[in-house]
């Protein structure tokens, strides 16, 4: 996944209103407009890297002729007390976009890194790591640009973009499910991927009747997701099985070792602790 500019400069053009506002009328009290110098961003402990195009744009909206050099790139894995990005130009500028830069880099870097822990837990199962759509609204496509820096694959960006039935679609079928994913199927283009959630084994062997793309294996325990798998080993029909629902970095190994194709989880984004840095004047 490759940041688009133009669709990322909308979020940042709003981050950088909703902070400086009018102006900064510390800075221009006390700072000399024209003042040069040197300031350099500094991550206070280990992570991944995420974010570096997003802060150069946000500086470059304050002050296109302040100069940014970054010191490493996106995904790479850094100490702390590491510099990540060296700043030169009008003092002034850089203090405006500070708050910003550090903004987005300290949570994109929080999911990266956290994403990283999981994908690293599940690697070496061949078990791939998803985010979900438990993100910070109007930040969803940072948030999965994050994930995807980590190690992560993602999932469905929105509603639009593939169906998934849920929990709330299923209740109530006259078909089953078999019946809700003919029905998926016939209501969509051809080609749309259709993905169903089932959280027990009889609703397992409904699903797969209807041959969906994938199976959503949802707050399942690893042993009935590890007879899933054994049920469409030995089926004719062979959907990607997906398990989500309460995966923790306690338990995704627990999961990945079941050989399913992938792992969601919301804890990707919904509960992330962002990276602790710091922009210092030098």
């Amino acid at each position: 996944m490759k940041l688009e500019k133009e669709r990322a400069l909308a979020i940042i053009k709003a981050a950088l209103k909703e902070d400086i506002g009018k102006g900064d009328i510390t800075t221009s009290a006390l700072v000399d407009k024209f003042a040069s110098g040197k300031a350099a961003i500094v991550v206070k402990e280990d992570c991944v890297v995420c974010g570096l195009d997003l802060a150069e744009w946000a500086m470059a909206q304050v002050d296109y002729s302040v100069r940014f050099k970054p010191n490493c790139r996106d995904s790479d894995y850094v100490g702390s007390g590491k510099e990540i990005i060296f700043l030169e130009g009008h003092v002034a500028s850089i203090l405006r976009a500070e708050r910003t830069m550090l903004n987005f880099l300290s949570m994109l870097c929080g999911i990266a890194t956290k994403t990283k822990q999981f994908v690293d837990k599940a690697k070496p199962c061949g078990v791939k790591i998803l985010d979900t759509r438990k993100t910070l609204p109007l930040l969803r496509y940072l948030e999965k640009y994050a994930v995807f820096t980590g190690g992560g694959a993602n999932h469905r960006m929105g509603l639009y973009d593939q169906v998934l039935i849920k929990d709330n679609h299923i209740k109530g079928a006259r078909d089953g499910l078999k019946g809700l994913v003919e029905v998926a199927r016939k209501k969509n283009l051809k080609g749309t991927v259709i993905e169903i959630e089932v959280t027990t084994i009889e609703e397992f062997n409904d699903a797969l009747a209807g041959k969906p793309d994938i199976i959503m294996l949802d707050n399942m325990s690893s042993r009935d997701v590890l007879a899933c798998v054994e049920i469409r080993r030995l089926s004719r029909v062979k959907p990607l099985l997906e398990v989500s629902g309460g995966i923790t970095l306690e338990n995704v190994e627990e999961y990945a070792k079941t050989k399913v194709d992938m792992i969601s989880a919301g804890a990707l984004t919904a509960s992330v602790d962002s990276i602790n840095m710091s922009l210092e004047v030098i």
